[in-house]
């Protein structure tokens, strides 16, 4: 039986003054005037952020919100693994695996483990009720660096296999997007597809027709797609090929400048979320600041980047993965920057369920958590999809 241990959140005091010095002590390069963020982040947005992290950011509220769950730690296939694991207080609880994706972290479900293991204190009494278990994936966060090769989606969703069987859920049902969804697509073409009961996701993976193969599809398909091309065109998705490529090049400088590391995922935040409009009509600067910290103290940008290594590799190493057969139900938000219609989706997918949510970003759950627990309840509350 695998050895988990209890754990909590302890960021050294120490870490987060050293943040504020190098913060405050930033060079910032000289800047165009009045050019905004039409050729990258809005240096003047930036400094400004960059000096409320160094000033009045909290960093220790945001921990506090953390250590309120339960937690766990292991050591799996001689990686550390972090996770939240809030136990339901109803005895008909379904386990339930949320995953993360980029450039976000464990902290896109901080508003949703609550009301999804104990809904009837958050005031929805007799809601379906979760086993929720949350972790961060390798390389992210708190599960800390990787420091060797290979942690691409399958070895990931193994792992965290491993991690639900130790815990006492056999079988669980997953959740998640970005990573999240292609991990535990993963775990479905697997040959520990046996554990998944069903999934929900909110960026599903697809295949586009055949040459000369017809389609219909709706005005918001048409309308995702030519987003999509629009955002590609524009260069809004660049970091794929940059962490595909060239990570080392860049994670350098992130990990060694936190006003580098905070402009970088700034941009991604608002690219994939409001694209045009101000990132904080998605995501409020605490939110910002809370997701920088978690990457600045774990010194985990270079890794996380990594997995994009990964990925690629894996996909030329298994160009026409599997059908998955598991039960997947979505929910698409209406700006995400990544929509694939849903007859792309059924040429890998199971399909049983598909909606378009009224409102939020490729940050769904962070964005807009009442929907996104919305979604998951009426997706998964019997365990089927």
């Amino acid at each position: 039986m695998m050895p988990l241990r209890p754990t909590r959140i302890d960021v050294d005091p120490a870490v987060i003054e050293d943040l504020r010095a190098r913060v405050l002590s930033t060079r910032w390069p000289a800047d165009y005037d009045d050019v905004g963020w039409s050729i990258g982040t809005d240096l003047a947005y930036a400094r400004e952020l960059a000096h409320e992290w160094a000033t009045t950011f909290d960093w220790y509220e945001v921990q506090e919100r953390f250590n309120a769950f339960d937690q766990v730690e292991a050591t799996i296939d001689g990686q550390r693994i972090h996770a939240f694991h809030q136990r339901s207080p109803r005895a008909d609880a379904t386990p339930l695996l949320l995953v993360h994706g980029w450039p976000g972290s464990v902290i896109e479900f901080i508003d949703c483990i609550g009301p999804l293991s104990d809904p009837d204190a958050h005031g929805a009494v007799g809601a379906p009720a979760f086993h929720v278990v949350c972790p961060s994936i390798p390389g992210y966060g708190f599960s800390g660096p990787t420091t060797h090769e290979g942690w691409n989606g399958r070895r990931i969703s193994r792992a965290l296999d491993d991690l639900m069987q130790a815990l006492g859920y056999p079988s669980y049902a997953g959740a998640g997007g970005d990573w999240g969804a292609n991990i535990l697509t993963d775990l479905a073409r697997s040959d520990r597809q046996g554990s998944l009961t069903t999934l929900h996701l909110t960026m599903p993976t697809g295949l586009p027709p055949a040459p000369g193969e017809g389609e219909v599809l709706t005005e918001f398909e048409r309308d995702s797609l030519a987003h999509w091309a629009q955002a590609n065109a524009a260069g809004r998705v660049e970091h794929v090929a940059i962490n595909s490529h060239r990570p080392h090049t860049y994670a350098v400088a992130m990990n060694d400048s936190p006003a580098g590391l905070l402009t970088w995922l700034v941009d991604m935040c608002r690219s994939f979320t409001v694209y045009e409009g101000e990132v904080e009509e998605a995501l409020t600067r605490n939110q910002l600041l809370a997701n920088a910290t978690i990457y600045w103290v774990t010194g985990t940008i270079a890794s996380a980047m990594r997995l994009y290594v990964e990925h690629a590799r894996q996909k030329a190493a298994d160009p026409n993965p599997a059908f998955v057969t598991v039960p997947v139900s979505v929910s698409i938000f209406p700006n995400d920057i990544r929509r694939w219609p849903r007859s792309w989706a059924e040429r890998c997918l199971t399909i049983t369920d598909w909606e378009v949510l009224p409102a939020g970003g490729h940050f769904g759950s962070w964005e807009q958590p009442a929907l996104f627990i919305d979604a998951v309840r009426r997706a998964l509350a019997d365990g089927r999809a």
